[in-house]
C-alpha cells in the first residue's frame, strides 16, 4: 500500500504548493460505513495559498461517485461528489476564538503533519446526504419491488381488545 500523503499545511499554503491524485473509495475507511459498494475512485486537488489578509488556506477539490444505499428501497444509488471548498488554516487559539456565524469559509487546525486523505474523507462525509434517496419515480420502493407490505392492519389487535 502506498504511503498516505502528509503535508505541513502552513508551509504548503505559504509556498502555494499543490498536490493531486486519485484515491480508491475503498481506501477511505470511515466512508465505507455509509456506502452500498466501495468501488471507484475520487480524483482530488489540494492547492495552498494566502489570502489578501495574510490568512493561509487550502483550496480542496474532489470529484467522483459514491454508491450509497437508498433509504426507501435499500437499493444502490449513485451519488456524484463534486466538492470545491476553501479551508482556512488556524492555530488552536484562532479556532477557539472563531465566530462561525460570521465566517465565510470553514476553518481547520493548522497541522505540521496533515493527512491529506483524512481531510478529503472528512470533506466528502460532510457533503453526503443524511438520508440518501433515489429521485422520485426512480426508486424501487415506489414500484413495490423492495417494500415489505404489511398485509395485516397493525391496529387489528387493538380493535380486537376494544371489542372485548
Amino acid at each position: 500500500m502506498n504511503a498516505r500523503p502528509l503535508i505541513d499545511c502552513l508551509d504548503f499554503a505559504r509556498n502555494g504548493r499543490q498536490t493531486s491524485g486519485k484515491v480508491p473509495v475503498a481506501g477511505l475507511a470511515r466512508l465505507l460505513d455509509v456506502l452500498e459498494n466501495p468501488q471507484g475512485f475520487f480524483g482530488y486537488t489540494v492547492q495552498g495559498g494566502v489570502d489578501k489578509q495574510g490568512n493561509p488556506y487550502l483550496d480542496v477539490s474532489v470529484a467522483g461517485i459514491c454508491r450509497l444505499r437508498c433509504q426507501r428501497c435499500l437499493g444502490g444509488l449513485d451519488y456524484p461528489v463534486h466538492l470545491d471548498s476553501r479551508l482556512l488554516l488556524r492555530d488552536q487559539a484562532g479556532l477557539d476564538a472563531l465566530d462561525t456565524d460570521e465566517e465565510e469559509f470553514d476553518s481547520i487546525l493548522a497541522d505540521a503533519k496533515l493527512d491529506v486523505l483524512d481531510m478529503l474523507e472528512e470533506e466528502i462525509l460532510l457533503s453526503l446526504p443524511i438520508a440518501p434517496r433515489h429521485e422520485l419515480g426512480a426508486c424501487q420502493a415506489e414500484d413495490g419491488k423492495n417494500v415489505h407490505k404489511e398485509e395485516k392492519n397493525p391496529f387489528a389487535a387493538l380493535a380486537k381488545l376494544k371489542r372485548n
